[in-house]
């Protein structure tokens, strides 16, 4: 992508700027003290400003990949309207859904029967393990994302899946009350925002452990997506972000076929992602 951006004109720190973040953490709801993630924040504001400062007083564009929507979001949801509108023209959203996905659960499920010296054990520790988690808002009550002889798991039932793979009360109390309020919380920025996502990938949507036992593979069901964050996540932008009455410009691009890091990396996506930058910001 930063290639990409170099090849339409931009060059790294005139009008190109990174803003890498611990993925290790991720931010809390508000009132919550997220030491990472405020200073992320901080961070971010003052590369806003230094780059809007060295470009003629332009407000930015922020363009964002996976997770880093989301932490982007956060952000600007966060932070003062005005300051908004003087700082940033655009929000570009590659790879990012409003409601968490899948995916993560067959991960979250090995992780607990693994040694806590192990990586995967590690990995249980982070604030992240659990902020990608499907959303109720998103994917309801009723629908079955992990699937046992004794019983299905909605997104509703997260708390009792992680107590069914063995997590600990304590871990299961973090994601209640820092993981969970903060996926419901997702909302518009209101920021124009352009969403570009891929589809038409085989996207894990079921997982099936029939005899209960979350140490082995699941059998997979796949849906749609972009083989990693599921197609219903990011339809769900629309509602959310799209019909904000406040929220102004919103617009959803599909890029068919692409999976979640070739739209970044691949020709043949990255030419969808900068004809759409081409076309607002040119």
């Amino acid at each position: 992508m930063t290639e990409a951006l170099k090849g339409i004109g931009y060059n790294e720190e005139e009008n190109l700027f990174g803003a890498p973040y611990d993925s290790r953490y991720v931010s809390a709801p508000p009132g919550m003290h997220a030491m990472a993630f405020s200073s992320f924040m901080a961070d971010l504001r003052r590369l806003a400003e230094h780059a809007s400062g060295k470009n003629g007083g332009r407000a930015v564009i922020l363009v964002t990949h996976s997770m880093g929507g989301l932490m982007a979001v956060e952000f600007l949801t966060r932070s003062p309207v005005p300051w908004r509108k003087r700082y940033v023209k655009h929000l570009v959203m590659v790879s990012t859904g409003a409601g968490g996905i899948v995916a993560p659960l067959r991960s979250l499920a090995a992780s607990a029967h693994a040694p806590p010296s192990s990586l995967a054990g590690a990995e249980r520790s982070y604030g992240s393990a659990f902020a990608a988690l499907p959303s109720p808002k998103v994917f309801g009550d009723d629908q079955p994302l992990v699937v046992t002889r004794r019983g299905n798991y909605s997104a509703r039932d997260m708390p009792e899946l992680l107590a069914a793979v063995g997590f600990s009360g304590s871990e299961i109390h973090l994601y209640r009350t820092r993981a969970l309020p903060v996926t419901l919380g997702f909302r518009a920025p209101r920021v124009p925002v352009t969403a570009v996502y891929g589809a038409g990938v085989p996207t894990p949507e079921q997982l099936v452990y029939w005899d209960g036992d979350f140490s082995k593979d699941p059998e997979v069901m796949y849906g749609d997506g972009d083989g990693a964050v599921n197609l219903q996540s990011v339809l769900a932008l629309t509602p959310v972000v799209g019909e904000d009455p406040e929220q102004g410009f919103f617009k959803a691009v599909k890029i068919a076929n692409a999976t979640h890091g070739a739209i970044i990396r691949d020709e043949f996506a990255l030419n969808g992602v900068i004809t759409e930058y081409f076309f607002h910001f040119y």
